[in-house]
């Protein structure tokens, strides 16, 4: 890993109506749009998605690192999250977000011990640790 600080670049441009090309050094440019709630199309990222999607991602990216760094074998880990956005004091924010996440282990893999490394990834992901919203974990294990 690289000494901190680490500094993350992305640039934005638009026109007067279409998407936003969301461009950062070596990356593909990425077409951002409102979503529907805000009367966007809805076939692309919106600002929302990609918010919701970073916590996700790093969550399971934390876990990887966490399961490897235990010596815990797994096989694949699901996630899907809700991101609520409501009004709070007049203020568009995001309030809660819940992460239903669905992890495959082996037979005989100890399940408290799964779900504490579960715990622990959400604990340890700089995304979730940035939001102020409440977090919410729901983990499902599989055996195979």
């Amino acid at each position: 890993m690289h000494p901190f600080p680490h500094i993350y670049t992305v640039s934005a441009s638009a026109g007067v109506s279409g998407a936003v090309s969301l461009d950062s050094p070596g990356l593909s440019t990425l077409p951002s749009e409102p979503p529907v709630e805000f009367g966007g199309p809805g076939d692309k990222w919106s600002p929302e998605t990609l918010l919701t999607a970073a916590l996700v991602d790093c969550l399971v990216l934390s876990f990887r690192a966490v399961a490897a760094a235990s010596r815990f074998e797994w096989s694949r880990l699901e996630c899907k999250v809700e991101g609520k956005l409501d009004r709070v004091e007049r203020v568009s924010q995001f309030t809660e977000f819940t992460v239903h996440a669905t992890l495959t282990i082996p037979v005989g893999a100890d399940h408290d011990r799964a779900r504490t490394l579960l715990a622990k990834a959400e604990q340890v992901c700089l995304i979730s640790s940035s939001l102020k919203a409440s977090k919410h974990l729901e983990i499902t294990l599989i055996n195979g």
